[in-house]
């Protein structure tokens, strides 16, 4: 028999777990850096940076090229490319309305918790027609510290009313996994461009290939019923 969780809030990243952003980020990087002559090794490079706030990235090039790597200008560029696809439209990965409507119906609060900034967040999120379904948005600009830190999932849990171990963290980088699982939730990874590290899937109740596998495992763990009711007398944590 499966045993079932005690559930109280899912915690949802945003760049590779419900939009499909990373893609669009990693090759307008490449591109941005191409245009300036940097094409040594730089997909290991960029791969590494997947699930790292903005500031850490820019730590990385500049311990990579030097600090006279002209980074305002690169940025520029990668700006431009990186407008110019989503012009096209932000698609959402699979399985994300599913779950989305799952939780909602459910009743079962949730979050965005992830390593953009505010700005970024509210576009890509209105971009992609599901802002609206997210009361709270947590952001790299709501804490000193981004992911791997855990900083911004205990932000996330408090937020909520509601402790880290009573929360589904959801999460599609080993950065993210590694956050989720420092502030103390139940991590699921949902894979986007960078397989799970060993470490990481030790840290992980599980790692499933969409989203739509994440409302399953959530229906068979009891988090997801008809209406999301706590039991008499629970409350909101403090």
């Amino acid at each position: 028999m499966t045993e079932r969780w005690d559930v109280r809030a899912v915690l949802l990243d945003m760049d590779g777990t419900l939009l499909d952003t990373e893609r669009v980020y990693f090759d307008s990087l490449i591109s941005a850096l191409g245009a300036f002559g940097y094409t040594d090794d730089v997909e290991t490079l960029c791969h590494a940076m997947v699930g790292l706030p903005g500031p850490d990235c820019e730590a990385m090039l500049h311990a990579r090229y030097g600090e006279d790597f002209p980074l305002p200008a690169i940025n520029d560029a990668f700006i431009a490319r990186r407008d110019e696809i989503l012009g096209a439209g932000l698609p959402l990965k699979r399985g994300a309305i599913e779950l989305l409507d799952a939780l909602q119906g459910s009743e079962c609060p949730m979050a965005i918790v992830t390593s953009s900034s505010r700005r970024t967040a509210d576009a890509h999120l209105t971009l992609a027609g599901i802002r609206d379904r997210f009361e709270h948005v947590l952001t790299r600009d709501d804490v000193t510290r981004g992911k791997p830190s855990p900083d911004l999932y205990l932000l996330a849990a408090s937020t909520l009313g509601v402790r880290p171990e009573f929360c589904v963290a959801v999460e599609d980088s080993n950065h993210g996994v590694a956050a989720a699982y420092a502030a103390g939730t139940i991590t699921i990874m949902v894979p986007d461009m960078v397989p799970p590290t060993d470490e990481s899937r030790a840290r992980c109740a599980a790692v499933v290939d969409d989203l739509g596998k994440v409302v399953e495992m959530l229906r068979t763990r009891g988090v997801l019923r008809s209406k999301f009711l706590r039991r008499p007398g629970e409350g909101r944590d403090p």
